[in-house]
């Protein structure tokens, strides 16, 4: 598993409470929670570097 970096992220108290009920509800940690969003939407924008989507099956080409 590759080191983690560690920095400070100044947020307002509603969005932490809504952070830490999600959180809560798939029972990880606010700290969790924000890494698997970060790396959902990494991965949904196509900007996670070796983790690339498939592609579709082609499909037969009828001339």
């Amino acid at each position: 598993m590759s080191a983690k970096k560690s920095f400070v992220l100044r947020i307002d108290e509603v969005t932490y409470a809504a952070l830490e009920k999600w959180a809560a509800d798939e029972f990880r940690s606010v700290n969790g929670q924000l890494e698997w969003m970060i790396h959902q939407a990494l991965k949904d924008a196509g900007r996670m570097g070796k983790e690339k989507k498939p592609k579709p099956p082609e499909e037969d080409k009828k001339d």
